[in-house]
C-alpha cells in the first residue's frame, strides 16, 4: 500500500509530518478513539457527517474494500456506485499519504509458494517448532541484523524479548553471530535452551553426512539470560560482553522482534549507551507503553498539541489492516460478531447501566448463531442473568445495521496507520534529537506480518552502505 517513505525526508520533514499527523487525529479523533461495541449506545453512526452516511450506507464487505480502504482484489477495477463528499474523498487521500509505506522494496517470489507452512529460503532445522509468519520473521530480521553488523563493526548482538530463542538461534547457529538473549520469563528461557540442544544435535548429523567424517569449526549457541529489563533504567546484563573485548571495547548491537510495549522504549534508551553501535527495532503492543513514560518520547512530539494518544487510539493502531481488507473481500462470516457484540453491550446497559465494555469471553462460533442467542450467551459470561427479557424487534433492528457496523470499524481502520505512523516517527526524532541516525524501513511482507516496520539506528551515519540493508538476498 502506498504511503511516505521515511527515508527521503529530511530532520525537519520528520517534524512537519508529526505536525500534521496530529492535526488529522485530532480532527478525526471521534471515529479512531471511538469502541465499535458502543456502536449502538453512543450512536456511532449518526456521529458521522449526513453525506458520509448516504455514501456509506448500503456498502457490502467488499465494497468497503475496494472503495473505503482501496485494496480491491488483483484485477478488479474500482467503481463508485454514487458520488462521494469531498470530505471522505479528502480523508482516503489524507489517510494514505500521511502513512507510512508497509510495502517492502525487495520483490522477490514468495517463500511459500510451494509449501504454505515452510519457507523455501530457511533450511528445514530452523523450521523446526518455528510457525510460517515467525519463519518469514527470522530470517529477514537475522539477515538484515547481519548486514548491520558487518557495515557497523559489531562485535555482538544481543536479542532482547528473545522468547524460546528462534531469533537468536537463526543469527548466531545459522549466521554465525555472537550473541545474547535477554528473555523475563524463566520458562522461556528453559525452552529456548532445549530447542538450541536440539538444534545443534541435529546440525551436527548433518555436517557427518555432508563431509564424511572432516572436522568443522564448532559453532556457539546462543547465551541466554533470565532478566527482566526495566524500562526507567539501564540493564547492566544487556550492556555485559560475552567475553574480554577487543581493543576498542565491544560494539553491541541492539535487537528486539516484536518488542512488546515498553520494552521497545528501554531498546530506545539503552541506545545511548556507549557500549551500543545499532539498533534493529520491530516495535508492537503499542496499548502496552506507559502514560506517560512509553510516549512520546521526543521533545518535538510532545510539545505538539493534540499528540496525546490514548488506550484506545494505541490498541488500534495494532490491528492487521491487510488481514482485515481479505476478511472484507471474503464477506467473512466472523464479521458479523461486531454487531453482535455491540448488541450485547446495549442490553447490558439496560440491564446494568453501571457496567461498562466487561471483557466478554470468546463465544465458540458466534457467527453462526441468531443474534438473540448470542446476546444470551453473552450476558451469562458478564454475570447477568441470560434470561433477561430481551427486545426482539430492537435486536432485528440492531442486527439489520451489520454492514453500518462493519463501514465504522473500517473507518477507524483507515485512520489506524497514522497512529503507527505518529509513534515510529516519535521514536525517530527522539533518537535524532541526541545526534543519532535513525530510519525506518518495511522489512516483513504485510500480509504476514502487520508490525512489519524496523527502525535502524546508528552512531554514524552509514551513507551508501544502508543501502544493503534494504537489498533481499538471493
Amino acid at each position: 500500500m502506498p504511503g511516505v517513505s521515511v527515508r527521503g525526508l529530511s530532520y525537519e520533514e520528520r517534524r512537519q509530518l508529526a505536525a500534521n499527523l496530529t492535526r488529522v487525529l485530532s480532527l478525526y479523533r471521534s471515529i479512531v478513539d471511538a469502541y465499535i461495541i458502543e456502536f449502538f449506545t453512543d450512536n456511532l453512526w449518526g456521529t458521522l457527517p449526513c453525506s458520509w452516511q448516504e455514501a456509506l450506507d448500503g456498502l457490502n464487505p467488499p465494497q468497503l474494500a475496494t472503495l473505503l480502504l482501496e485494496m480491491p482484489r488483483e484485477g478488479e477495477v474500482v467503481r463508485y456506485r454514487s458520488v462521494w463528499p469531498l470530505t471522505l474523498l479528502a480523508l482516503k487521500s489524507t489517510a494514505r499519504a500521511l502513512a507510512f509505506t508497509r510495502t517492502p522494496r525487495f520483490q522477490t517470489p514468495s517463500e511459500f509458494l510451494e509449501n504454505p507452512s515452510q519457507s523455501s529460503r530457511l533450511t528445514a532445522p530452523f523450521r523446526k517448532h518455528v510457525r510460517p509468519k515467525k519463519q518469514h520473521e527470522i530470517r529477514r530480521l537475522g539477515e538484515l541484523v547481519k548486514k548491520l553488523s558487518d557495515v557497523t563493526g559489531c562485535t555482538q548482538v544481543v536479542d532482547v524479548g528473545s522468547g524460546q530463542g528462534h531469533l537468536s538461534r537463526f543469527m548466531s547457529l545459522g549466521l554465525g553471530l555472537k550473541v545474547k538473549s535477554i528473555e523475563g520469563d524463566q520458562r522461556l528461557v528453559g525452552r529456548a535452551r532445549r530447542l538450541d540442544q536440539e538444534l545443534l544435535q541435529t546440525l551436527e548429523k548433518e555436517d557427518k553426512r555432508k563431509l564424511q567424517g572432516v572436522p568443522t569449526a564448532p559453532r556457539c549457541s546462543p547465551h541466554h539470560v533470565a532478566r527482566w529489563v526495566d524500562p526507567t533504567a539501564l540493564c547492566d546484563e544487556l550492556l555485559l560482553p560475552l567475553e574480554n573485548a577487543p581493543r576498542g571495547g565491544a560494539r553491541l548491537l541492539l535487537t528486539g522482534l516484536h518488542a512488546c510495549g515498553d520494552l521497545s522504549v528501554a531498546l530506545l534508551r539503552h541506545f545511548s549507551c556507549p557500549e551500543v553501535a545499532a539498533l534493529a527495532l520491530v516495535g508492537c503492543c503499542y496499548m502496552k507503553l506507559s502514560d506517560p513514560g512509553g510516549y512520546p518520547l521526543s521533545q518535538w512530539v510532545a510539545a505538539l498539541p493534540g499528540s496525546e494518544l490514548s488506550y484506545r487510539l494505541r490498541e488500534g493502531a495494532c490491528h492487521a489492516l491487510e488481514e482485515y481488507a481479505e476478511r472484507l473481500q471474503d464477506t467473512a462470516p466472523g464479521l458479523r460478531t461486531h454487531c453482535y457484540r455491540a448488541a450485547l453491550e446495549a442490553a447490558i446497559r439496560r440491564a446494568q447501566p453501571e457496567l461498562r465494555r466487561p471483557g466478554v469471553q470468546g463465544i465458540p462460533r458466534a457467527h453462526e448463531a441468531k443474534i438473540e442467542q448470542y446476546v444470551r450467551r453473552g450476558l451469562q459470561r458478564v454475570g447477568l442473568d441470560p434470561q433477561l427479557p430481551l427486545d426482539a424487534a430492537a435486536l432485528c433492528a440492531q442486527q439489520a445495521q451489520e454492514n453500518r457496523v462493519v463501514a465504522f470499524f473500517s473507518l477507524a481502520l483507515l485512520l489506524a496507520p497514522l497512529v503507527e505512523t505518529l509513534i515510529l516517527l516519535d521514536r525517530l526524532l527522539y533518537l535524532q534529537e541526541q545526534g543519532f541516525h535513525a530510519e525506518l524501513l518495511p522489512i516483513f511482507s504485510p500480509d504476514l506480518s502487520p508490525r512489519n516496520l524496523v527502525l535502524v539506528a546508528t552512531k554514524r551515519p552509514l551513507g551508501q552502505a544502508f543501502s544493503v540493508l534494504e537489498t533481499e538476498d538471493s
